[in-house]
């Protein structure tokens, strides 16, 4: 595709996305409405290039979506705009209902009327990307199971809930109305630009600062990583060769505990910034209560995915941890504004 829309184009995932198809040479349309974790700092890799275009606004602005698709005659949306934050979502689930759902149900909309004006084979071409979670598949025992495309979905949480109603949304779009959706469901990320409420990041930080490194219950809950530059790889092939209507799992084949996740982010820090004392950063682990309906394991099958479009990810779990570190220790003009700036204060998330 030569034309894309990126909605969430300034978030983590989205800045990946958007960075990966500028430089491939795919004009991007990037809208991002800007709120708390969208930063443009993510995009400085891009800044000036002629064949990205950054919009400030709303995915549930119909009229401001639809003629931005008519005007840069878009090819394909990737849909990627969505509230993310479980502990935010219990606290504040308005507002994930009003983006995650609403929003969707607008952006169909005004894709759908879009793609209605097209000729037929710039409609056969057309496809709207949404992508999600693996949440909204909910819980798995620790001693077995994985989340295929077939899983029912049966999510926890407020975040996970209006993920799941957005990709029943999209489906609906596509068997009621004809419009030609592809939907992918990831695994937890991590990497570069990413907002250090979430675990990877905020464990990095506060470990080179010192601080406790805080972890919900007994940090045995399990989740699978992988890294963003897969995710973005994966995206893209979703997107160009994906078959109209179906969904793709992406995981990485990487499952931690979140405490083996600290502890190794404690220990690849210990090898590159020893602290002065000389004591291991694990002694700074420290439990707390565990957050609300949490999820004990997550755990996605990429089967499909790389049997269909021939997609692997290329980081392990411990290659690509060694990258993420060694980025923040060398790009603190990125993350130190978000630590000292308006984000001060706030309650940041302690797991996954």
């Amino acid at each position: 595709m030569d034309r894309v829309l990126v909605t969430g184009g300034a978030g983590f995932i989205g800045s990946a996305v958007v960075r990966r198809l500028v430089g491939k040479g795919v004009r991007v349309v990037n809208l991002d409405k800007l709120t708390y974790s969208g930063n443009l700092h993510s995009l400085r890799d891009v800044e000036g290039a002629a064949n990205h275009r950054f919009v400030h606004g709303d995915i549930g602005d119909r009229e401001l979506v639809e003629a931005l698709l008519a005007e840069e005659r878009i090819e394909g949306i990737m849909h990627l705009a969505a509230e993310t934050h479980v502990d935010r979502s219990i606290d504040g689930p308005e507002l994930f209902v009003e983006t995650n759902v609403v929003g969707t149900f607008r952006l169909l909309n005004a894709a759908l009327g879009y793609w209605r004006s097209l000729d037929a084979e710039a409609q056969r071409r057309f496809r709207f990307h949404h992508v999600s979670t693996d949440e909204v598949f909910g819980d798995l025992p620790f001693d077995g199971g994985v989340f295929t495309e077939d899983t029912p979905y049966v999510p926890s949480s407020p975040y996970s809930a209006s993920k799941a109603a957005s990709d029943h949304l999209v489906r609906a779009w596509h068997h009621t109305y004809g419009l030609p959706v592809v939907l992918s469901n990831c695994s937890n990320n991590y990497g570069p630009y990413h907002f250090p409420e979430k675990l990877v990041p905020l464990v990095i930080l506060n470990a080179l600062e010192g601080r406790p490194l805080p972890v919900y219950g007994r940090g045995e809950n399990v989740r699978d990583w992988l890294h963003i530059d897969d995710h973005a790889a994966a995206l893209e092939l979703v997107l160009t060769h994906g078959v109209p209507g179906e969904s793709y799992n992406v995981g990485g084949r990487a499952e931690r505990t979140n405490l083996q996740v600290v502890e190794a982010i404690c220990d690849l820090l210990d090898e590159r910034v020893p602290l002065s004392a000389g004591e291991s950063r694990r002694a700074l682990t420290q439990f707390v209560d565990d957050r609300p309906g949490h999820d004990r394991r997550y755990a996605i099958d990429p089967a499909k995915i790389e049997r269909e479009l021939g997609w692997r990810a290329e980081q392990t779990f411990e290659s690509g941890l060694a990258r993420t570190i060694d980025w923040y220790l060398t790009n603190e003009w990125w993350w130190r504004p978000i630590r000292e700036g308006k984000y001060r204060g706030e309650r940041l998330g302690t797991a996954a």
